[in-house]
Formats: structure tokens, sequence, C-alpha cells
């Protein structure tokens, strides 16, 4: 099996929809300039109110990305 090492980042995604939609917004931002995105795990979910409902979603993930091996 091969051995793995990961870099992780924290990112916060936002989403007016749900917390779903918030996740899928901070990785696919992510994927537009970073490589090798493998996982990711929720850290925190808060949220935005106005008047007294949601405004905005705002969940924590840490990204992990694999670490490539320079080449011999």
């Amino acid at each position: 099996m091969t051995e793995h090492v990961y870099k992780k980042i924290e990112l916060v995604g936002s989403s007016p929809v749900s917390s779903d939609d918030a996740i899928k917004n901070a990785l696919d931002r992510a994927s537009e300039t970073l490589k090798h995105l493998d996982w990711f795990e929720v850290t925190e979910v808060r949220g935005h109110l106005t008047g007294g409902k949601i405004a905005h979603w705002q969940v924590g993930v840490k990204v992990g990305m694999r670490v490539d091996r320079a080449e011999d």
C-alpha cells in the first residue's frame, strides 16, 4: 500500500441556502487552485441571523490534500 502524506488547511464556506451548500462552496473554491484534495472534515457550524431568521450558514472545514513526492 502506498504511503501518503497530507497537508491540512482550514476554510470557512458560506451559503444562504444550507450548511451542505456552504461546505460545497468552500470545496469548490479550493479546488479551483489547489491540487490533490482528498478529504474534508467539518469542524464547526454557525450562522448569521437577520431579523431572527437564518441569513447565511457558515461552516468551518479542514481540507486534506496529498503532498507529492519530489521527482528523483
